[in-house]
């Protein structure tokens, strides 16, 4: 369980190292969603199950706003 945790953090880590070094809406967006699956997951395993849900849904919303604002925004 402690390697698991430890391959977390650092998909966690690798991330947002990826999101920081890319410019284009749609692969940040992805981004996002594969970090918010991995946090969730991190605190899944270390037992907080509600919060991770409610994180989960929280930043969803999040990034689809973003996502749709961006996307319009580089269509003009």
């Amino acid at each position: 369980m402690t390697y698991f945790v430890l391959f977390l953090g650092v998909c966690l880590v690798l991330e947002a190292l990826a999101l920081a070094s890319n410019l284009s809406p749609y692969y940040g967006v992805l981004g996002l969603v594969v970090g918010t699956v991995v946090g969730c997951g991190w605190l899944v395993s270390l037992g907080a199950s509600f919060i991770s849900l409610a994180l989960f849904l929280v930043c969803l919303e999040g990034i689809l706003v973003v996502f749709v604002y961006s996307v319009s925004l580089a269509a003009d």
